[in-house]
């Protein structure tokens, strides 16, 4: 079996190239773009086929994926940082949905019928939730509150237009959000852990700055996501949405004070008003139980565990 995996150099996509190693009879094959950093696969880059691929072009596009032939594609590549989505909403929406458009055209060009695809869609489609619509389901309306959402809230109503229209074998997977070793410093949990490792290491004033920490997050290990694309590709029924979250809700102040909880040192909080956003999404908690009956994935790894493992992973960098 050919895996593809978009934006394997990221951090869920090095995870899931990872994952798809330790499987019997997978080829693993990534995209990445000329600027990507690579870091993330310098443990696995000898074992996988990597491609130079901008899927905002049509015909790179195209090409790649006639070289590859492949039996599945994880598409994980996109411009996912919300607050850039504010500052750059347009390039935000033509990478995502373009790019989507991109694969999704190569697919059928190449007649690759039997063609599994993953889309790694988001719950930041769901948006503005109110309290008596949680834990979320797959039904809940979606009520994008950001541009990042809005492209999103795109790509995976095109999944399923594609498969409506043409019958591509698209499942649609809504992560919740995930954290872990590797996680981007410009995402919260990530940025608290280096900034308590720099304080640690004298680097700083033992005072960590926040934004909103009352908004409520559901939290998932990005080993136990991985798996969850996974299993969804292999299991999912073509067509479908499943949330992929832990079912538990997290405040940011009760993330950040497991991770104070694990540091060397007393630190003390302040709140830094350019880590505000315009409009916030409060409330995100999922619920798995769609995934979890239809293909028996479910989260396995402790959230004090993960926030230890990227705590050290920071120790081990700065």
């Amino acid at each position: 079996m050919k895996a593809l995996i978009t934006g394997i150099t990221g951090f869920a996509g090095s995870h899931l190239a990872e994952f798809l190693l330790k499987q019997k009879n997978i080829q693993v094959f990534g995209i990445y773009r000329w600027r990507s950093r690579t870091e993330n696969i310098e443990n696995i880059k000898h074992k996988v086929k990597f491609y130079e691929c901008d899927l905002r072009d049509a015909a790179s596009t195209l090409s790649v994926i006639k070289q590859v032939k492949p039996d599945m594609i994880f598409h994980l590549a996109a411009q996912s940082y919300v607050p850039m989505s504010w500052t750059a909403p347009n390039e935000t929406l033509t990478t995502n949905i373009t790019s989507e458009v991109n694969i999704f055209e190569a697919i059928r060009a190449l007649g690759l019928k039997d063609c599994r695809v993953q889309l790694a869609c988001s719950s930041e489609e769901y948006g503005m939730v109110l309290p008596k619509e949680t834990p979320i389901k797959e039904t809940n309306p979606l009520r994008p509150l950001s541009p990042y959402g809005v492209s999103k809230v795109a790509q995976d109503l095109l999944g399923y237009q594609y498969f409506m229209s043409y019958g591509l074998k698209v499942i649609r997977t809504r992560g919740f959000n995930h954290t872990g070793p590797r996680r981007g410093d410009v995402f919260v949990t990530s940025n608290f852990a280096k900034q308590i490792t720099e304080i640690e290491k004298g680097k700083r004033a033992p005072i960590i700055y926040v934004g909103n920490l009352n908004a409520v997050r559901d939290f998932t290990d990005v080993r136990d996501v991985v798996r969850g694309y996974y299993m969804a590709l292999l299991k999912g029924k073509p067509g479908e949405v499943y949330n992929i979250s832990s079912g538990k809700g997290y405040k940011i102040k009760e993330m950040l004070k497991i991770l104070l909880s694990l540091a060397d040192c007393n630190i003390k909080t302040k709140q830094d008003p350019s880590r505000l956003r315009p409009s916030d999404v409060e409330l995100l908690i999922g619920d798995n139980s769609k995934v979890r009956r239809a293909v028996g994935w479910k989260p396995e790894i402790p959230f004090k565990k993960t926030m230890k493992d990227l705590l050290d992973y920071w120790r081990q960098r700065v």
